[in-house]
């Protein structure tokens, strides 16, 4: 019963903390849900959407490292409403 009870609380902690493979693709997924949730509009979420774009871009060119900056970069934007210089 024991040995149950421990492969069932490895098994829960395995689905809890599993997530995207890909760091980029969960960034990707986080900054989706940040338009949904803005209240930016107009220009300023049209700047967001070039963000977001420019960060799908950059990781399918391989540049992964510069994609989850960009799309840090924009979710922060989306959710506060500014960017760091």
């Amino acid at each position: 019963m024991k040995k149950i009870l421990l492969i069932s609380l490895l098994c829960i902690n395995f689905v809890a903390f599993a997530h995207c493979a890909n760091p980029v693709v969960c960034e990707l997924k986080y900054v989706d849900q940040a338009f949904t949730k803005t209240a930016l509009t107009g220009e300023a979420l049209d700047k967001a959407r070039v963000m977001r774009e420019e960060g799908e871009k950059l990781f399918k060119e391989g540049n992964e490292d510069v994609a989850i900056k960009v799309l840090k970069k924009a979710k922060k934007y989306l959710l506060e409403g500014k960017l760091d210089s």
